[in-house]
């Protein structure tokens, strides 16, 4: 019986957990660039059940020998085993803003791949977003809002001096005096990247393939990839999971309860 207490309770912990990847999802449907994260179940380590007892030998003594036979695997519950972000292509929405950039991907060699702007982390390291959500400080340099300098491909910062530049669809940046390629990554398997917070992600680049192909869109922004109604959907399914290991955790709870306070008068 204790067994399946821990069931249960493992089983309301795993949709709990489920339910704040969710919320956390629909907290940021208007986040630019945002992947929505998606939570793996696993059930824990299977426990093989053998059937223990004696067998009589036909001998004269009746000799008996311990035997035990498979019953069969039994699961002990559930738990989020990890959360992946879906790196799929969110909706491109016009803005008119000349600092607002968007990738659109064209043809990526595995669908695993995905391609993302180079931004400087606080410690001088290469980070990676889908947010183009971009402006210029005070120096004249792109950034994030958060104020992470946006890269070029060769690892520079770039200055634009002001407001006034266009960005071609190959990734080139035009000012009155410098042309510069932005610093656009591309990631083989995305699902080994770590998410840092603020849509950005740290990981090993890859170089870029060939037959990749993808075009840039000044004064638009990439919308998250979150789907409000099937997140919902999933919200409602987790929430009535929860409350079946409810019941049966409390089904427990007043059976334990028999046991201890009225069998136990029996004797």
């Amino acid at each position: 019986m204790l067994r399946g207490f821990y069931t249960a309770a493992s089983g309301m912990i795993s949709q709990q957990r489920q339910q704040e990847v969710l919320s956390n999802n629909i907290a940021n449907e208007n986040t630019p660039g945002y992947k929505a994260d998606q939570a793996t179940l696993r059930a824990f380590p299977e426990m093989l059940i053998r059937a223990m007892g004696t067998k009589k030998l036909p001998v004269t003594n009746g000799f008996q020998v311990p035997v035990n036979s498979p019953v069969g695997a039994l699961n002990t519950g559930v738990y989020v085993q990890e959360n992946i972000p879906d790196y799929k292509q969110g909706d491109v929405r016009e803005t008119g803003v000349t600092t607002d950039l968007a990738i659109v991907n064209g043809d990526l060699p595995d669908e695993t791949g995905s391609l993302f702007f180079t931004v400087q982390g606080e410690d001088g390291e290469a980070l990676y977003t889908r947010n183009g959500n971009f402006t210029v400080d005070g120096q004249g340099f792109l950034v994030t809002n958060e104020g992470n300098y946006v890269l070029d491909q060769a690892g520079n910062q770039i200055q634009t001096d002001s407001m006034e530049f266009t960005v071609s669809g190959d990734g080139m940046l035009q000012t009155a005096g410098q042309s510069v390629p932005l610093g656009i990554t591309y990631i083989a398997n995305a699902n080994t990247l770590t998410k840092e917070g603020n849509g950005l992600f740290s990981g090993d680049a890859d170089n870029l393939p060939a037959g990749v192909t993808f075009g840039i869109q000044q004064g638009a922004l990439e919308q998250s990839n979150v789907d409000s109604m099937q997140t919902m959907t999933e919200m409602m399914e987790s929430y009535r999971m929860f409350e079946t290991n409810q019941r049966v955790l409390k089904a427990y709870d007043e059976s334990m309860g028999k046991a201890v306070n009225e069998v136990g008068r029996l004797g």
